[in-house]
């Protein structure tokens, strides 16, 4: 059954455009994609968990190994040799292109109700104990259930660029000048002499006041002093009154 591309899918595998899921397996899951040439094709991914497992991998891309030699009669002779044997299922169909790895897949054609690239899939799981009698339980993957696609890493990141002898030239430049620069500010702020006199400081601004004029003030008129006789005649005498109990000399 066909359903669209969940989260987690890749959007393309390989050179292969992916456009929808056919399957989900227990050991990975497969695709519905279209080649560069445009030819629709199944593209089978092996799940993160059982791409995790050695063996697991290792049963996947040796399945996908047996059936890659279709083409040629020398490759048609040894496949037919390995189906004679029972290596390889008689329904497998042709290998279009693969990649193992750490994240293997495989592409062949697709098919509408007939095998595609889940066939691969297939020799990935083993079940029973392998040998001897069975006793307890199948084994059973770990990573059964796991239903994340394993991808690739990504691509390492492109290497910085590199700049050509003139940049570096300027750059050495500007940076030799901006240090002279510093070195000069600091020996001015530093190593300054200490008893350099310092600027005279202006004197401020002279603001002057200005004064009333005096003003002219006309003398008071004397008054005559009376003398020892008691007369008003205007004559001062030499002596106090108080002197020779008012009589004046002798």
């Amino acid at each position: 059954m066909v359903t669209p591309l969940q989260y987690g899918d890749p959007p393309h595998v390989g050179p292969f455009a992916l456009q929808a899921r056919l399957q989900t397996a227990p050991a990975g899951l497969v695709y519905l994609g279209q080649a560069p040439d445009g030819r629709v094709v199944s593209v089978a991914v092996l799940s993160s968990g059982a791409a995790l497992d050695a063996a697991a991998r290792d049963r996947f891309v040796t399945a996908i190994k047996d059936a890659q030699g279709r083409t040629g009669v020398r490759a048609w002779g040894a496949s037919l040799v390995d189906r004679v044997r029972g290596r390889v299922s008689p329904d497998t169909p042709p290998v279009l292109a693969m990649q193992d790895g750490p994240a293997p897949w495989v592409a062949v054609p697709y098919v509408p109700n007939g095998p595609g690239a889940e066939r691969f899939l297939d020799p990935v799981t083993v079940s029973g104990t392998l040998i001897g009698q069975r006793h307890g339980p199948d084994f059973a993957h770990y990573w059964l259930g796991d239903r994340t696609p394993a991808l690739p890493a990504p691509p390492a990141p492109p290497p910085p660029p590199v700049a050509t002898r003139r940049s570096v030239v300027l750059a050495s430049t500007l940076l030799a000048t901006l240090v002279l620069a510093l070195l000069l500010v600091t020996w001015m702020l530093l190593f300054r002499a200490e008893d350099e006199p310092e600027p005279p400081r202006p004197l401020p601004n002279t603001q002057f006041v200005p004064t009333p004029p005096p003003e002219p003030a006309s003398p008071e008129p004397q008054q005559p002093t009376p003398g020892p006789s008691g007369s008003g005649d205007g004559s001062q005498s030499p002596w106090p009154d108080d002197l020779f109990d008012g009589r004046g000399p002798i």
